[in-house]
Protein backbone atom coordinates (compact mmCIF):
# COMPACT_ATOMS: atom_id res chain seq x y z
CA UNK A 1 0.00 0.00 0.00
CA UNK A 2 1.50 3.22 -0.81
CA UNK A 3 0.59 6.82 -0.36
CA UNK A 4 -2.23 8.94 -1.89
CA UNK A 5 -1.51 12.66 -1.62
CA UNK A 6 -3.90 15.55 -2.11
CA UNK A 7 -1.08 18.17 -1.50
CA UNK A 8 -1.25 22.06 -2.55
CA UNK A 9 2.37 22.61 -0.89
CA UNK A 10 3.39 26.19 -1.17
CA UNK A 11 5.51 26.67 1.49
CA UNK A 12 6.19 25.64 5.49
CA UNK A 13 3.51 23.62 6.82
CA UNK A 14 2.27 25.05 10.46
CA UNK A 15 -1.13 23.42 10.19
CA UNK A 16 -1.92 19.51 11.75
CA UNK A 17 -3.39 16.97 9.45
CA UNK A 18 -7.41 16.33 9.93
CA UNK A 19 -8.56 13.07 9.21
CA UNK A 20 -12.27 11.90 8.37
CA UNK A 21 -14.47 11.05 11.40
CA UNK A 22 -14.38 7.86 12.29
CA UNK A 23 -16.49 5.70 14.84
CA UNK A 24 -14.88 5.03 17.92
CA UNK A 25 -15.28 1.70 19.47
CA UNK A 26 -17.80 2.82 21.90
CA UNK A 27 -19.48 -0.17 22.51
CA UNK A 28 -15.59 -1.27 24.95
CA UNK A 29 -15.08 2.52 25.61
CA UNK A 30 -18.42 2.52 27.17
CA UNK A 31 -18.54 -0.39 28.87
CA UNK A 32 -21.85 -1.39 26.78
CA UNK A 33 -20.68 -5.60 26.95
CA UNK A 34 -18.71 -7.17 29.25
CA UNK A 35 -15.14 -7.72 28.12
CA UNK A 36 -12.83 -10.88 28.83
CA UNK A 37 -9.66 -9.73 28.43
CA UNK A 38 -6.18 -11.88 28.52
CA UNK A 39 -7.85 -14.82 26.50
CA UNK A 40 -5.12 -16.28 24.42
CA UNK A 41 -6.85 -19.05 22.50
CA UNK A 42 -10.02 -19.85 23.97
CA UNK A 43 -12.21 -19.28 27.02
CA UNK A 44 -15.15 -21.36 28.34
CA UNK A 45 -18.29 -19.64 29.07
CA UNK A 46 -20.23 -21.73 32.04
CA UNK A 47 -24.12 -21.18 31.27
CA UNK A 48 -26.00 -22.55 34.26
CA UNK A 49 -29.76 -23.12 34.33
CA UNK A 50 -31.76 -24.00 37.36
CA UNK A 51 -35.96 -24.93 36.72
CA UNK A 52 -38.87 -24.50 39.35
CA UNK A 53 -36.48 -25.77 42.62
CA UNK A 54 -39.09 -24.21 44.95
CA UNK A 55 -41.38 -27.28 47.11
CA UNK A 56 -43.19 -28.21 50.04
CA UNK A 57 -41.35 -28.69 53.13
CA UNK A 58 -40.87 -32.33 54.18
CA UNK A 59 -38.95 -34.26 57.17
CA UNK A 60 -36.53 -35.59 54.57
CA UNK A 61 -34.14 -34.19 52.12
CA UNK A 62 -35.58 -34.52 48.87
CA UNK A 63 -34.19 -32.96 46.24
CA UNK A 64 -36.31 -30.36 44.16
CA UNK A 65 -34.55 -29.39 40.88
CA UNK A 66 -31.24 -29.95 39.18
CA UNK A 67 -28.62 -27.80 38.01
CA UNK A 68 -28.13 -27.80 34.30
CA UNK A 69 -24.42 -26.60 33.26
CA UNK A 70 -23.45 -26.03 29.48
CA UNK A 71 -20.54 -24.32 27.91
CA UNK A 72 -20.28 -21.53 25.65
CA UNK A 73 -17.11 -21.29 23.87
CA UNK A 74 -15.44 -17.58 22.65
CA UNK A 75 -12.30 -17.91 20.70
CA UNK A 76 -10.71 -14.68 19.47
CA UNK A 77 -9.73 -14.30 16.09
CA UNK A 78 -6.46 -12.57 15.01
CA UNK A 79 -6.36 -9.73 12.46
CA UNK A 80 -3.39 -7.57 11.41
CA UNK A 81 -2.93 -4.10 10.04
CA UNK A 82 0.40 -3.92 7.30
CA UNK A 83 0.90 -0.88 5.39
CA UNK A 84 4.07 1.16 4.00
CA UNK A 85 4.35 4.89 3.21
CA UNK A 86 7.34 5.78 1.34
CA UNK A 87 8.93 8.90 2.38
CA UNK A 88 9.99 9.97 -0.58
CA UNK A 89 6.59 11.01 -2.13
CA UNK A 90 6.43 12.85 1.00
CA UNK A 91 9.55 15.09 -0.26
CA UNK A 92 7.36 17.61 -2.19
CA UNK A 93 4.47 17.75 0.11
CA UNK A 94 3.93 19.71 3.18
CA UNK A 95 6.11 17.88 4.76
CA UNK A 96 9.40 18.00 3.68
CA UNK A 97 10.69 20.92 5.68
CA UNK A 98 9.84 18.44 8.45
CA UNK A 99 11.94 15.93 6.94
CA UNK A 100 14.88 17.23 7.26
CA UNK A 101 17.43 18.23 4.05
CA UNK A 102 19.54 15.28 4.53
CA UNK A 103 19.26 12.73 0.97
CA UNK A 104 18.40 10.18 4.35
CA UNK A 105 15.06 11.28 5.39
CA UNK A 106 13.39 11.24 8.27
CA UNK A 107 9.64 10.46 8.75
CA UNK A 108 7.77 13.43 9.82
CA UNK A 109 7.06 14.23 13.45
CA UNK A 110 3.32 15.37 13.08
CA UNK A 111 2.89 12.31 10.47
CA UNK A 112 4.15 9.55 12.68
CA UNK A 113 1.23 10.98 15.38
CA UNK A 114 -1.09 11.29 12.28
CA UNK A 115 -0.62 8.18 11.45
CA UNK A 116 -0.61 6.09 14.73
CA UNK A 117 -3.94 8.10 16.02
CA UNK A 118 -5.16 7.42 12.43
CA UNK A 119 -4.55 3.84 12.62
CA UNK A 120 -5.51 2.92 15.96
CA UNK A 121 -9.16 4.89 15.25
CA UNK A 122 -9.87 3.44 11.70
CA UNK A 123 -9.35 -0.41 13.54
CA UNK A 124 -11.82 0.65 16.59
CA UNK A 125 -14.17 1.71 13.69
CA UNK A 126 -13.89 -1.48 11.96
CA UNK A 127 -14.07 -3.69 15.46
CA UNK A 128 -17.29 -1.54 16.04
CA UNK A 129 -18.74 -2.57 12.92
CA UNK A 130 -17.45 -6.18 13.52
CA UNK A 131 -18.75 -6.41 17.02
CA UNK A 132 -22.49 -6.13 16.01
CA UNK A 133 -22.72 -7.05 12.51
CA UNK A 134 -19.29 -8.66 11.21
CA UNK A 135 -18.99 -12.11 9.57
CA UNK A 136 -16.42 -14.08 9.77
CA UNK A 137 -16.34 -15.02 5.97
CA UNK A 138 -15.45 -11.37 5.23
CA UNK A 139 -11.71 -10.77 5.73
CA UNK A 140 -10.55 -8.99 8.86
CA UNK A 141 -14.09 -9.97 10.66
CA UNK A 142 -15.42 -12.19 13.31
CA UNK A 143 -19.12 -13.15 13.55
CA UNK A 144 -21.38 -10.14 15.21
CA UNK A 145 -23.70 -10.58 17.39
CA UNK A 146 -26.27 -9.47 14.86
CA UNK A 147 -25.10 -12.30 12.96
CA UNK A 148 -24.93 -14.86 15.33
CA UNK A 149 -28.58 -13.86 17.02
CA UNK A 150 -30.59 -13.86 13.26
CA UNK A 151 -28.77 -16.81 12.28
CA UNK A 152 -30.93 -20.02 12.13
CA UNK A 153 -31.56 -21.94 14.82
CA UNK A 154 -29.91 -19.00 17.50
CA UNK A 155 -32.54 -19.83 20.35
CA UNK A 156 -32.55 -15.94 20.75
CA UNK A 157 -36.49 -14.15 20.76
CA UNK A 158 -36.90 -13.12 17.42
CA UNK A 159 -39.45 -9.68 16.09
CA UNK A 160 -39.82 -8.97 13.03
CA UNK A 161 -39.09 -5.62 11.86
CA UNK A 162 -40.12 -3.03 9.12
CA UNK A 163 -38.23 0.10 7.91
CA UNK A 164 -37.80 1.96 10.94
CA UNK A 165 -39.16 5.84 10.83
CA UNK A 166 -40.12 8.83 13.40
CA UNK A 167 -43.90 7.71 12.79
CA UNK A 168 -43.34 4.40 14.01
CA UNK A 169 -40.24 3.94 16.23
CA UNK A 170 -42.01 4.01 19.51
CA UNK A 171 -44.73 1.39 18.42
CA UNK A 172 -41.49 -1.14 17.08
CA UNK A 173 -39.41 0.25 20.40
CA UNK A 174 -42.61 -1.20 22.48
CA UNK A 175 -42.53 -4.90 20.32
CA UNK A 176 -39.15 -5.08 21.34
CA UNK A 177 -39.20 -4.66 24.78
CA UNK A 178 -43.37 -6.56 24.99
CA UNK A 179 -40.79 -9.51 23.69
CA UNK A 180 -38.37 -9.27 26.32
CA UNK A 181 -38.65 -12.70 28.42
CA UNK A 182 -40.16 -11.89 32.01
CA UNK A 183 -37.05 -13.38 33.43
CA UNK A 184 -34.89 -10.74 31.83
CA UNK A 185 -37.15 -7.99 31.93
CA UNK A 186 -36.24 -4.72 34.84
CA UNK A 187 -32.62 -6.00 35.30
CA UNK A 188 -30.44 -3.51 36.19
CA UNK A 189 -28.04 -4.27 33.10
CA UNK A 190 -30.68 -5.16 30.88
CA UNK A 191 -29.95 -2.36 27.38
CA UNK A 192 -31.60 -2.09 24.27
CA UNK A 193 -29.38 -1.62 21.57
CA UNK A 194 -30.47 0.57 18.47
CA UNK A 195 -28.92 0.93 14.64
CA UNK A 196 -27.70 4.32 14.46
CA UNK A 197 -31.18 5.30 12.14
CA UNK A 198 -33.31 3.91 15.10
CA UNK A 199 -31.93 6.30 17.56
CA UNK A 200 -32.13 9.26 15.35
CA UNK A 201 -35.90 8.34 14.86
CA UNK A 202 -36.57 8.30 18.30
CA UNK A 203 -35.19 11.60 19.41
CA UNK A 204 -37.23 12.90 16.53
CA UNK A 205 -40.09 11.45 17.84
CA UNK A 206 -39.68 12.77 20.98
CA UNK A 207 -39.32 16.20 18.91
CA UNK A 208 -43.06 15.97 18.40
CA UNK A 209 -43.29 14.60 15.25
CA UNK A 210 -45.39 11.78 16.32
CA UNK A 211 -49.72 12.83 18.06
CA UNK A 212 -49.04 10.77 20.98
CA UNK A 213 -46.20 13.16 21.76
CA UNK A 214 -47.49 16.47 20.97
CA UNK A 215 -46.60 19.07 18.81
CA UNK A 216 -43.95 20.57 20.87
CA UNK A 217 -42.26 17.65 21.81
CA UNK A 218 -40.97 16.51 25.32
CA UNK A 219 -41.04 19.76 27.60
CA UNK A 220 -42.49 21.50 25.10
CA UNK A 221 -38.73 21.92 23.60
CA UNK A 222 -39.38 20.99 20.04
CA UNK A 223 -36.66 19.23 18.26
CA UNK A 224 -34.29 21.22 20.60
CA UNK A 225 -34.91 18.73 23.70
CA UNK A 226 -32.26 16.61 22.91
CA UNK A 227 -28.88 17.64 23.80
CA UNK A 228 -26.56 14.47 23.41
CA UNK A 229 -27.76 13.07 26.91
CA UNK A 230 -29.25 9.38 27.99
CA UNK A 231 -32.07 7.57 25.96
CA UNK A 232 -34.59 5.34 27.56
CA UNK A 233 -37.55 3.95 26.49
CA UNK A 234 -39.97 2.74 29.08
CA UNK A 235 -37.31 2.84 31.74
CA UNK A 236 -34.97 0.80 29.77
CA UNK A 237 -31.33 2.73 28.15
CA UNK A 238 -31.37 2.77 24.99
CA UNK A 239 -27.91 2.49 23.30
CA UNK A 240 -26.91 3.88 19.59
CA UNK A 241 -24.56 0.48 18.56
CA UNK A 242 -23.24 1.75 15.85
CA UNK A 243 -22.41 -1.41 14.05
CA UNK A 244 -26.07 -2.60 14.05
CA UNK A 245 -27.40 -2.71 10.31
CA UNK A 246 -30.57 0.01 9.74
CA UNK A 247 -33.73 -0.41 11.75
CA UNK A 248 -32.34 -3.41 13.47
CA UNK A 249 -32.20 -3.90 17.62
CA UNK A 250 -31.45 -5.63 20.21
CA UNK A 251 -32.83 -6.12 24.23
CA UNK A 252 -29.96 -7.99 26.12
CA UNK A 253 -28.17 -7.94 29.29
CA UNK A 254 -24.58 -6.38 29.51
CA UNK A 255 -23.75 -9.24 31.35
CA UNK A 256 -25.01 -11.73 28.88
CA UNK A 257 -22.77 -9.72 25.94
CA UNK A 258 -19.17 -10.72 26.06
CA UNK A 259 -16.38 -9.32 23.54
CA UNK A 260 -12.97 -11.72 24.17
CA UNK A 261 -9.67 -10.49 23.26
CA UNK A 262 -5.81 -10.82 24.41
CA UNK A 263 -4.27 -7.67 25.52
CA UNK A 264 -6.78 -4.68 25.68
CA UNK A 265 -3.96 -2.25 24.73
CA UNK A 266 -3.24 -4.56 21.31
CA UNK A 267 -6.42 -2.51 20.04
CA UNK A 268 -4.65 0.91 20.22
CA UNK A 269 -0.86 0.12 19.94
CA UNK A 270 0.43 0.95 16.85
CA UNK A 271 3.76 0.28 15.61
CA UNK A 272 5.59 2.17 13.41
CA UNK A 273 9.25 1.48 11.80
CA UNK A 274 11.28 3.20 9.75
CA UNK A 275 13.32 0.46 7.91
CA UNK A 276 16.27 2.95 6.50
CA UNK A 277 18.32 1.37 8.81
CA UNK A 278 17.15 -2.04 8.12
CA UNK A 279 17.28 -2.38 4.54
CA UNK A 280 17.79 1.24 3.19
CA UNK A 281 15.03 1.70 1.92
CA UNK A 282 12.89 5.02 1.93
CA UNK A 283 9.78 3.02 3.62
CA UNK A 284 8.24 3.08 6.79
CA UNK A 285 5.93 0.33 7.74
CA UNK A 286 2.87 0.64 9.76
CA UNK A 287 1.89 -2.77 12.01
CA UNK A 288 -1.13 -3.71 14.40
CA UNK A 289 -1.85 -6.84 15.63
CA UNK A 290 -4.79 -7.99 18.00
CA UNK A 291 -7.43 -10.16 18.43
CA UNK A 292 -11.59 -10.25 19.53
CA UNK A 293 -14.57 -12.56 19.07
CA UNK A 294 -17.99 -12.03 20.30
CA UNK A 295 -20.28 -14.86 22.41
CA UNK A 296 -23.79 -14.51 24.02
CA UNK A 297 -24.08 -16.46 27.25
CA UNK A 298 -27.72 -17.66 27.16
CA UNK A 299 -29.36 -16.79 23.71
CA UNK A 300 -33.02 -17.32 24.68
CA UNK A 301 -32.79 -14.09 26.91
CA UNK A 302 -31.74 -12.06 23.95
CA UNK A 303 -34.38 -10.28 21.75
CA UNK A 304 -33.19 -9.41 18.50
CA UNK A 305 -35.56 -7.52 15.91
CA UNK A 306 -34.39 -7.72 12.05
Amino acid sequence: MGVTLTSTYAGEFAGKYISAALLSAQTLDKGLITVLPNVKYKQVLQVGALGNIVANATCDYSASGTLTLSEKIIEPEEFQVNYDVCKKDLVNSWEAEQMGFSAFDNLAPSLADFIIAHTAAKVAAQVENTIWAGQTGTAGEFDGFYYKATAGGSGCVAVTGTGITATNVITELGKVVDAIPQSVYGKEDLHIYVAPNVARAYIRALGGFVATIGANGVDNKGTSWYTNGALSFDGIPVVVAQGLPASSMMAAQKSNLFFGTGLLSDHNEVRVLDMAELDGSQNVRVIMRFTGSVEMGINSDVVIYA
